[in-house]
Order: C-alpha cells, then structure tokens, then sequence
C-alpha cells in the first residue's frame, strides 16, 4: 500500500472517503471498506424499515421461530423489491477519473486484480459463462464505466417512482444492506450474529443463527437449500465456489483481503470463519448424490431407475426423471419419489434395462450398507458399477462431486493485526430512537458511529464539505437529458418536479436521486441546477444560500430561488472542484 504519513495525503484520504460516504460505489467500498457496516446501520437509523413492523404481514413476528422470521422478510423483500442491474441507472465515468482520485494513497495495480470495472475477470467458471457479458459489464471494456452505486434504503424504496419500475429495487450490496438492517429491526437477530461478504462481484450476507443462513440478492439460502442442486442454489453457490472474499464486515469491524490491519473482533472472525465453513461442507449420503446430479446435468445421463410398476419391472432414464421434476411438487428424493414416477406417462418407461446405464438403485445400496461413508470409500464402490463408462468421465464427476460437497471460502488471511475499535453498542430491544441517539453520542469517538451520520445524511450533524463534493463531482445521470436546455429551461423544469425529499427531515438527496425519481427538496434541486452549471464550466462560481425555507442560487448574476422543508442554515460556495459551507 502507499503510505499516507504525509499531511497532505492523509487529508484527501479523509475527504475522499468522507465524500465517497454518500455515493458508496463499489470501488469506494473496496478502498473504503468501514464504509460497509455503517451503510447498515443508516439504513437501522432509517424510520422505513421500522414502519415494517407494523405491516400485518410481520403480526407477533418476534414470538416466532428464526426460519419463519427469515422467510417472512424474504418474501416480504421480494414483493417490495426487484434486483436492478442496470449499471447505468448511477450515470458514467472514467477509469482515469476514478483512479485519480486514490492514486495518491493506494495501489491501484491491486484495484485490477480485484475490482471487476477494473479488469478483474474471475476464475474458469466465469470464463466459460463470460461473465462480464452476464452482468453487462462486456459494455464497459473500455475508459468509459459505469458509477456502480449502493442505493440506500429511501433510494431503493424511490425507485417505484422511476419510469419502468413498480416497486422498490436495488443492486446486490443494496440488498444485502438491506437485509441485514431488516433482519435486525424486524427479525429481532442480534447484529452481532450477521456478517457482510464481499467478493469482486457480488455481496451476500452470512447470518451464524443456528446452522447459518446466506441471503443472496433478494433470497435466502439454508444449509438444505445450498446442497438441493436448483438453480437458485446454483446462483448463491456462485460467489463463494468462484471467488476470493475481498472482505467481512460486521459490527465490530472489517477484515479485508488488501489491508494489513483488521478491526473485526478477531473472536467474532473465527467463529464467523467456522460457521461458514461448516455451512459450506456436508457429508455424502444417497439424497445429496441425486442433488449433485440434478446440479450438474451432464453426468445424470450416466444413470437409470428400476421400479416395480403395476407389477412390472421397469426401466427410466433419470433424464427423463428430471424432466418431470420441472413441472411436479415432487422430486426424485426418496420421500416423493413414488408420486413422481406415479405421474410419468407410461410410455416413457422401458421394459428391459436401458444399455450403457449405471442402476441408481445401485448406487443408493453403497449408501444403505455404508451408513457413514466418506467420498474415497463410495468412489471405490462406484467404480464396480461403473461398467463401460470412460474412466475419464468418471474422474471428472468425482472431482466435482467433492467440490459440491465441500466448498472451501477464500476467506481474508486471519494472519492480520487486529485493532479494537469503538463500535457502537446497539441492541435488539432498543427502540429506533435510542438508537439514533447512541450514533449521536458516539459520533465523536466512533468513526463507525460518524461514518454513519453521513451515509444517513444527518446534515445537521456533519460536515457539509463532503457531501457537496459528492453532489458537484459523481452525479451525472442529468447531464444527458438537459443537455440541450438553458439553465432558465432547467430552473422551469426543476420548479416543475414533485416538491418532495426522499429523506424526512434534515437529511438531503443527491441530483442523481433527485433526477432519477424526478423529486426533491429546494435544497437538493438547487444542488441539481449547481451539478449541471459545474459540468457545464467548471470555472463557474456559484453560491448558494440557505435560509430555512428560503433557498438561493447565485450564478453570474442571476438568483434561482427554491422553497425548503429541511429548515437547515447553510451558506454554500463553489467554484471548480473547491467548496466552502459554513
């Protein structure tokens, strides 16, 4: 890492990540990573998930058992929340641009091993699904690439106000912020038991309730879950089986793949590191062989099923069986595998046995003369039923077999040195106002405490220096679609929008927000107009004053007046990239 022990650098570090508090893109949390659990905790600060609660979709939530819990929020998240991977909805910039910002204080030849705008291109598996054109990245391999922004919880909820949206939306580290605070806030699940998980392109929460919980994206995945070979398992797997951990987060702290130093509480590390360990490995019985295969199709053509059938012995390719899998509420486990085969049309089903099929009635007995056995044992086995199948092929499902039964996480190497920081102390019965409270206390010795005043916007509680910065500098998505307007068109049109925060009181949304739900507060629309005229000429000198409801834009002469709710005081000037409020 580049050492910042020089003044100068430690200042633009600090106004860096200040700043990068209300943009949280995804290079900033991967630069900034105690940027991470305080966007949780300004989305517990936030009175939207509270408001939940008295949803009667979560009545006498608390008196219930974990799994309901979980699945009340899960469905409750899908019905309100759609997965957005529009990468431009946060508007566009450049790799230059970017890197400039940090190269004073990091190495930024580690930011293109492990950030997927960067370069990072994963490991054989995204090659062979090529997945910078799965996520729409292929679009981006060039200087220009998309703001990949964190929306918060009032952000996410917007989006029902955004042109092809009905509901709230968000991206993956979205989600998982917002599962996190739901968890809390409504399952009542201590925060010291949910862990945030990055990788390079994607984030998922690890909850150490029970056996362990991961959500992923908008649903949740049990032990069961993970081992079922579906395709929603298949996606939660992908992350984990493919992907280094670049870091952890919790309540306590970070832990981070880059970063020497770890803030985590090292106790909460290992227990976190053995219960995900443990999720992520199962022993081999008949049930998760028939998950692998329905996982990994290419090997389920290697087998058939024996049944007696109206007294006849008959023959079906598992193919064929899980096929029928597809349209039924029963599977080929053995508890409905009955029913299954009893809703097979008879003429899929052989008389003789079908050449070249190794009997899966066959391969379950290893399972029921071995009641514990290990994989080494069960291949030995297997192999005698294995017949003409090519040697090759066989290794091949060997090899992938044990990877499904066993995933090793990359997690960040304990080998850190762990430093105790001050964290705040915030419990499952206390109520959202002393919640709000014990921030505000501990802002002044708690930079998790402080960091979170700013990602929630608490404008009268922090430096408003960095939030300028973040509005004028990363907040493009208006640009294109007043380009051919006049600043009086565009005062017109300002005027024109719902007089409307998506934040209550005295916190503030940035023109992204503002043009992309098409609302906002005096002070967020003259921050708007400020945004364009900068883009514009960025020699501009702009000064803007705020004065209750009283809202006034200068610029070379002219007043654009805006009326306020947030009864803030402010007087603002910009000129360039320099900014002043006092």
């Amino acid at each position: 890492m580049v050492p910042d022990n020089n003044p100068s650098v430690t200042e633009i570090k600090k106004l860096e990540k200040y700043s990068s508090a209300f943009t949280l893109s995804d290079m900033e949390i991967f630069i900034f990573p105690e940027l991470f659990f305080p966007l949780v905790i300004a989305n517990i600060m936030s009175p939207v998930i509270w408001k939940w609660r008295d949803d009667p979709w979560f009545s006498n939530i608390e008196s219930k058992s974990f799994n309901y819990k979980v699945n009340r929020i899960k469905q409750f998240i899908i019905d309100n929340y759609v997965f957005n991977l529009d990468l431009s909805t946060w508007g566009l910039t450049t790799k230059t641009r970017e890197m400039s910002r940090f190269s004073d204080f990091f190495d930024l030849e580690i930011m293109k091993q492990s950030n997927a705008l960067f370069g990072y291109e994963g490991d054989k598996y995204y090659f062979d699904i090529d997945i910078r054109k799965h996520f729409g990245l292929d679009k981006y391999d060039s200087e220009v690439i998309p703001y990949w922004k964190t929306e918060t919880v009032e952000a996410m909820t917007a989006f029902r106000y955004k042109d092809g949206f009905t509901t709230g939306a968000g991206e993956c580290v979205s989600l998982s912020s917002l599962y996190a605070a739901a968890l809390f806030i409504v399952g009542r699940i201590p925060l010291e038991k949910i862990f945030l998980i990055a990788t390079p392109l994607h984030s998922q929460n690890f909850v150490t309730e029970k056996e362990g919980l991961i959500t992923n994206n908008r649903r949740i995945v049990t032990k069961n879950m993970w081992f079922n070979g579906t395709s929603l398992s298949q996606k939660a797997r992908r992350a984990l089986e493919n992907e280094k951990i670049t870091m952890v987060t919790h309540i306590t702290g970070f832990i981070h793949i880059i970063y020497n130093e770890a803030t985590i509480s090292r106790k909460d590390y290992e227990t976190f590191s053995t219960k995900l360990k443990s999720f992520l490995r199962t022993e081999l019985t008949d049930t998760i062989f028939i998950n692998f295969l329905r996982f990994k199709p290419r090997y389920k053509s290697l087998f058939q099923y024996y049944c007696d059938c109206s007294g006849k012995h008959l023959y079906i390719s598992l193919e064929k069986m899980f096929e029928y899998e597809h349209t039924s509420k029963h599977n080929l486990t053995k508890e409905t595998r009955e029913q299954l085969v009893n809703e097979i049309e008879g003429d899929e089903f052989h008389l003789s046995p079908i050449n070249g099929k190794i009997l899966l009635n066959n391969v379950e007995k290893i399972f029921q003369e071995n009641k514990s056995i290990s994989i080494d044992e069960f291949i030995k086995e297997f192999e005698k039923l294995a017949g003409s199948v090519p040697s090759s092929l066989l290794d091949e499902m060997f090899s992938d077999l044990r990877v499904f039964i066993v995933t090793d996480p990359r997690l960040p190497d304990p080998a850190k040195s762990f430093r105790k920081s001050l964290e705040p102390e915030i419990g499952i019965d206390d109520t959202r106002e002393s919640i709000l409270k014990k921030i505000n206390d501990m802002a002044g010795i708690s930079e998790t405490a402080l960091l979170s005043l700013y990602v929630y916007r608490q404008m009268d509680m922090i430096d408003w220096v960095p939030f300028i910065k973040a509005a004028i500098e990363r907040n493009p998505v208006c640009f294109k679609d007043l380009e051919e307007k006049d600043l009086n068109e565009v005062y017109g049109i300002l005027m024109d929008l719902e007089n409307e925060s998506i934040y209550d009181e005295k916190r503030l949304a940035l023109p992204d927000e503002v043009w992309n739900f098409q609302r906002g507060d005096g002070i967020e629309k003259a921050l708007l107009l400020a945004d364009l005229i900068v883009h514009r000429d960025g020699s501009n000198q702009i000064t803007l004053e705020i004065n209750g409801s009283d809202v006034t834009l200068e610029h070379m002469g002219t007043n654009y007046s805006f009326i306020s709710g947030k009864a803030l005081v402010k007087s603002v000037k910009i000129q360039g990239n320099s900014y002043s409020a006092e």
